[in-house]
């Protein structure tokens, strides 16, 4: 089984490397993108895979990986799928 976190910055929070490809793409004539905010995709894949009746107990397992390491929550957001 295979599950994927996608980690970005929270809305409030500046993104400076975002804002640097909204500029580049500007210059490079692509106009009229109005923010660009970067972020990353962990791929999580499972030796084994999770019963559906068991998703529950490791999308919680996968959300605390999240907030110990995988995404900073104080300036992360982050959504995990199956």
């Amino acid at each position: 089984m295979k599950a994927t976190v996608y980690v970005r910055p929270k809305k409030e929070v500046l993104d400076p490397q975002g804002d640097a490809v909204r500029k580049a793409l500007e210059k490079l004539g692509f106009g009229g993108v109005a923010q660009v905010r970067i972020g990353k995709v962990v791929e999580i894949e499972f030796a084994e895979n999770i019963p559906a009746s068991e998703q529950n107990a490791m999308r919680a397992k996968l959300e605390q990986m999240s907030d110990t390491l995988l995404a900073n929550p104080v300036m992360e957001d982050y959504e995990v799928t199956f």
